[in-house]
């Protein structure tokens, strides 16, 4: 009798896991924007799902580029964690494009502010090929059926480090931004536990940044809720940045989640009403919608984010 149980058990959870699969969203077209080194960089785009509503009050609801986390260590755009995720905006009437980068700290075990120059290049790395993804888009806007200034960037954890360095650097007009079309701006970053790297002390933006959504738990300790700084070297993360965005009276809406730690980069699934608000007051309707709230919520880990707790941790 044990052993036919245990057998119906094994057939059943089998056939949950192969529905599972199948239940999984595929991308319309997945192409390859540019080869780098050895590296064949590809991105996944995800129509909005029929039916959807593509507007809101008479704006087009933009193109959303996500970059996955993993530490530029591992991850791949097409992890099937993120997929729930991906449904939920394209069943929005959003467009999703998942988008290759390398992974600069590959084969290493853990790198961090003390390996400055390694992790710079890694994070400049991704920059790098965001840009070339977004060069792609542009390119190829006719058709991919896509306005290049109604552009989102988005990101967990290592990719949110990704995609505020971006705005940073095109803010401040450097070198990394130069290979983008003069005056080209992405049209709002959402950042799932992300920082700045700065070797020029507190971050500065010569001109605003675009919108901005930031969610950060405030005991993270893999990317920094606040700060590591010496001398004009820093890293910084939600917590401080929001200072500055307060102090200029930037365009940001921040979510500290108290007692919370890195499980914020995956809350994507059971934060969708704060990123839908943002995406429509702040980048649709251009609404200069500044919220700063702190949440303290037993269930925002609920819905399995893209990064199980022993993945994000090792325990």
């Amino acid at each position: 009798m044990k052993r036919t149980i245990a057998a119906i058990a094994t057939l059943l959870a089998t056939f949950i896991s192969a529905s599972a699969q199948n239940d999984l969203l595929s991308p319309d077209g997945t192409y390859l924007f540019e080869k780098k080194d050895t590296c064949d960089l590809f991105m996944d785009v995800y129509e909005p799902a029929k039916g959807s509503a593509t507007t809101f009050m008479g704006e087009q609801k933009p193109t959303i580029i996500f970059m996955f986390g993993g530490g530029f260590i591992s991850g791949t755009r097409d992890d099937k964690s993120y997929n729930s995720w991906f449904r939920m905006l394209t069943e929005n009437g959003y467009r999703v494009v998942s988008i290759d980068y390398r992974l600069g700290l590959k084969g290493s075990r853990k790198v961090g502010v003390a390996q400055v120059n390694v992790l710079d290049k890694a994070i400049h790395m991704a920059v790098e090929d965001l840009f070339s993804a977004t060069n792609f888009i542009i390119e190829n806007a006719d058709q991919f059926g896509v306005d290049p200034s109604n552009l989102v960037i988005s990101g967990s954890s290592a990719g949110a480090i990704s995609v505020m360095q971006a705005e940073y650097e095109i803010a401040n007009r450097t070198s990394w931004a130069s290979v983008l079309p003069e005056g080209f701006n992405y049209a709002g970053v959402m950042s799932f536990s992300g920082a700045i790297l700065s070797r020029k002390g507190k971050v500065k933006y010569e001109t605003a940044p675009c919108p901005t959504l930031m969610l950060h738990g405030t005991a993270d300790k893999l990317v920094p809720y606040k700060q590591i700084a010496v001398l004009n070297l820093g890293f910084f993360g939600g917590g401080k940045l929001v200072e500055r965005f307060k102090k200029f009276g930037y365009d940001y809406n921040m979510y500290h989640f108290v007692d919370y730690g890195h499980e914020i980069a995956g809350s994507m699934y059971s934060t969708l009403d704060l990123q839908i608000k943002f995406l429509e007051n702040n980048v649709m309707q251009g609404e200069k919608r500044i919220i700063e709230a702190w949440i303290s919520d037993p269930d925002v880990w609920k819905g399995a984010g893209p990064q199980s707790r022993k993945e994000l941790y090792g325990n």
